[in-house]
């Protein structure tokens, strides 16, 4: 198995473009995520047809590679094998963001370093209030309160830990200034100074009403419990970065060793204690009661929408917002409904791939999908979505509705979030509520999942259908869109090209005609490429020339417009070849089957001349 994940890692960086072609390199729970100088020497077809590839993303200079649950494995083989700059996942350069895609990345980077301490802490947690619930340990006994110390430690104690990766995601020049100052926001005196009658209080009648117990250089300072708490500390670090880059500028570098981090403390620690501590504390506050307030608007139809779309959002990232909310919840108030709702949603995903499992005789899908069902059991669904249902896009759809419905069930249940802990199988035990240690939330969310599950599996195995293999093969072919000379994509001078399935040709003439029966999915801006899509889904992408995007649409007119039904040998696109050649490109065309994993075979032509309409592409199903 060790060398079956070096041969990965070493064609992983093979087709990177090569260790000196990789910036950074870092990983999170799935896949590795690669800062490339160049990204024209990453050969992204090949990377996606490598066995252990799940899925291939590019962003800009950017390009992530899923593995699934053996992620570390192929990482650390890279790092041992070739010459990779590592970087931790909040460290990770990236790519330019819209306010919500930085605010998400924000989060995310905070929160990803303490994914694995935050899922065993839950866990531990989760463990000590079953054996509470259920009466099998004595809560007034040392057993108990050792285990209580457990779970709580990381908890009670995270504004130090959330300092330190918030400091690295807001580029602070030392973490253990911001893990200082969230040492102070739970340092045990101030739940000391809260004793007895308070000196006065301020914002009397309102919401924020709050009593004043000690003053700071005549300023009253509102006491918050900050324990296990999330917004402060990550506002704090927010502003102590920014204190930073000012500090810097006026301190004397004779200083700087001492002096920097003196200032930091000395201003940083009174202020937040003074402003940022209250004001994100309330902020909290809000942000929890506001969120529940729209979920008891109406629980089912929440339930519904949260969990049949919780799956896409974890796809884009875009799920650690809620999971923030979740966290704060349960610490402003005590339980969170609104992740607890989306629990199905792994389940009825995992009965998808069950489903298939049961139905499939493609060894190589067995293989991708046996390991995914078994991760999916315990939370983690990407080798699931990536390898076995979003390439078969019904079954992802499927696995939605699974997850919609056990979500509307959920809410109907009134199913809560009381601890954060594992995943999957092991979240049981955090519907339960500690300070009732009724079991009967954990009982309900074994039910949800269930039905989830159950649902997932029940509509799949029906509806999934074995595609014909070659002894019973179902073809549809392309006829050849251009008059000319016929080149095979390996020998095309263009990685992006070579490495995937179809036939390139060198034009005799200007114009491209359809291929075959399809309709316009896109037409690129600058007119000289187009992605086609049959009846029987075989997407088909002709573009023409190399390198000719950067002729800005100039020598290229689009006779057809996206989403126009095309007949074979209607006319698509007109060039001028002599353009293309005077400005220095090449006119040589790749046709490229671009959903290729999804069939059986691709069969080019191994003529080395086509006219237009002579048949050159045969795809089996």
């Amino acid at each position: 198995m060790a060398r079956e994940y070096e041969n990965l890692a070493a064609e992983i960086i093979k087709n990177i473009g090569g260790a000196e072609n990789v910036e950074s390199l870092a990983h999170c729970v799935t896949r590795l995520r690669f800062e490339l100088k160049d990204t024209g020497k990453a050969n992204i077809g090949a990377l996606k047809k490598l066995g252990g590839v799940l899925a291939v993303m590019q962003t800009g200079a950017q390009c992530q590679i899923v593995i699934g649950e053996f992620v570390g494995e192929v990482y650390e083989e890279i790092l041992q094998h070739h010459d990779v700059k590592s970087l931790s996942a909040a460290e990770f350069k990236q790519p330019a963001k819209s306010l919500l895609d930085a605010t998400i990345g924000t989060i995310s980077g905070i929160f990803m370093p303490l994914l694995g301490v935050l899922a065993a802490g839950g866990m531990l947690k989760g463990l000590t209030v079953f054996l509470a619930a259920f009466k099998l340990v004595d809560t007034s006994g040392g057993t108990y309160q050792i285990l209580n110390v457990l779970s709580d430690a990381f908890f009670y104690f995270m504004p130090i830990f959330l300092g330190c990766t918030a400091a690295k995601n807001f580029r602070m020049s030392s973490e253990f200034t911001a893990m200082a100052i969230g040492a102070a926001l739970v340092y045990p005196s101030l739940e000391t100074m809260r004793a007895g009658e308070p000196l006065y209080e301020i914002f009397s009648g309102t919401l924020f009403a709050s009593p004043v117990y000690v003053e700071f250089l005549g300023l009253p300072v509102i006491l918050m419990n900050y324990a296990s708490s999330i917004i402060p500390i990550i506002l704090a670090v927010w502003v102590a970065s920014k204190l930073e880059k000012v500090l810097l500028k006026i301190i004397p570098p004779i200083f700087k060793s001492f002096g920097l981090t003196f200032l930091m403390l000395l201003i940083m620690i009174p202020l937040t204690l003074l402003v940022v501590g209250p004001v994100s504390t309330w902020l909290g506050k809000i942000i929890g009661a506001a969120s529940t307030g729209i979920f008891n608007f109406s629980p089912l139809v929440a339930g519904f929408i949260i969990a049949g779309l919780w799956q896409i959002l974890v796809m884009f990232g875009l799920h650690w917002g809620l999971v923030m909310v979740m966290l704060s919840n349960i610490v402003t108030l005590g339980s969170d409904p609104i992740v607890a709702i989306t629990f199905g949603a792994s389940f009825a995903q995992t009965g998808v791939v069950l489903g298939i499992l049961l139905r499939t005789s493609d060894k190589k899908l067995k293989g991708i999908a046996l390991p995914a069902f078994i991760s999916g059991i315990f939370g983690i669904t990407e080798p699931a979505i990536y390898g076995v249902t979003l390439p078969r896009q019904k079954f992802f759809i499927i696995s939605c509705i699974g997850a919609a419905i056990g979500g509307a069930l959920g809410a109907y249940l009134d199913i809560r979030i009381y601890i954060f802990g594992g995943m999957g199988i092991f979240e049981y035990p955090c519907f339960i509520n500690p300070a009732a240690g009724d079991p009967v939330g954990m009982y309900n969310s074994i039910l949800v999942s269930a039905v989830s599950f159950a649902l997932g599996l029940i509509i799949t195995l029906p509806v999934y259908r074995e595609k014909p293999r070659l002894s019973d093969e179902i073809s549809e072919d392309l006829m050849s869109p251009l008059t000319g000379k016929l080149v095979a994509l390996k020998n095309v001078p263009d990685e992006s090209f070579a490495g995937g399935k179809g036939i390139a040709i060198e034009p005799e003439t200007g114009e491209v005609l359809a291929p075959i029966d399809a309709e316009v999915a896109m037409i690129f801006p600058t007119n000289h490429a187009i992605w086609l899509k049959t009846k029987n889904g075989v997407e088909i992408m002709i573009h023409v020339g190399l390198g000719t995007a950067g002729m800005l649409g100039a020598g290229f007119n689009a006779c057809v417009a996206q989403g126009d039904k095309v007949k074979l040998g209607q006319r698509l696109i007109e060039f001028d070849l002599e353009k293309i050649k005077a400005a220095g490109y090449s006119a040589l065309t790749p046709i490229l089957i671009a959903n290729h994993s999804l069939f059986a075979d691709i069969y080019p032509t191994t003529k080395k001349f086509a006219k237009s309409g002579e048949k050159i592409i045969s795809v089996i199903f």
